[in-house]
């Protein structure tokens, strides 16, 4: 279903296209509104693409914590990556990289404690996988937006 009026928060998202599920169309809506002009989209394409080297970098990182087995690192790395994506907006990417902050900081998805540290790496691996396929749809998607592809 397109964006085709005001949100309730007042953001007019009605000249945007359906950007899927995975996109906050309010939150992206924000960062869109920094541009000088809908035509010239500088501003708002600059964060996004650095948001794609960021998260590409960070995917590296994860990968090379996960082989590790460093929870600590993954954690701080899922914090960090759940940060940008909220900032853009982006649902999917958010909320996996919560669940590989939560077992990295080894804790179940409820907060409560997991003591197993195998059983952690397991989640975070198959999360990663997850994280990885919604990044590269999302981006795809954005590329897509910004005429990019």
């Amino acid at each position: 279903m397109a964006a085709t009026d005001q949100n309730d928060d007042g953001h007019d998202t009605s000249s945007l296209p359906d950007l899927g599920d995975a996109i906050d169309i309010v939150t992206f809506s924000q960062i869109l509104e920094m541009d000088d002009s809908e035509d010239d989209r500088e501003f708002s394409k600059s964060i996004v693409f650095g948001f794609f080297e960021q998260a590409q970098e960070t995917f590296e990182k994860m990968d090379t914590a996960l082989k590790a087995q460093n929870l600590d690192e993954l954690y701080r790395l899922g914090h960090f990556l759940k940060g940008s994506s909220a900032t853009l907006g982006l649902t999917k990417v958010k909320d996996s990289c919560e669940k590989i902050q939560r077992y990295g900081k080894k804790e179940n998805l409820d907060g409560s404690p997991e003591t197993d540290e195998a059983k952690c790496l397991s989640r975070v691996t198959e999360t990663l996988e997850t994280v990885k396929k919604e990044y590269h749809d999302v981006e795809a998607t954005l590329k897509n937006f910004f005429n990019s592809t």
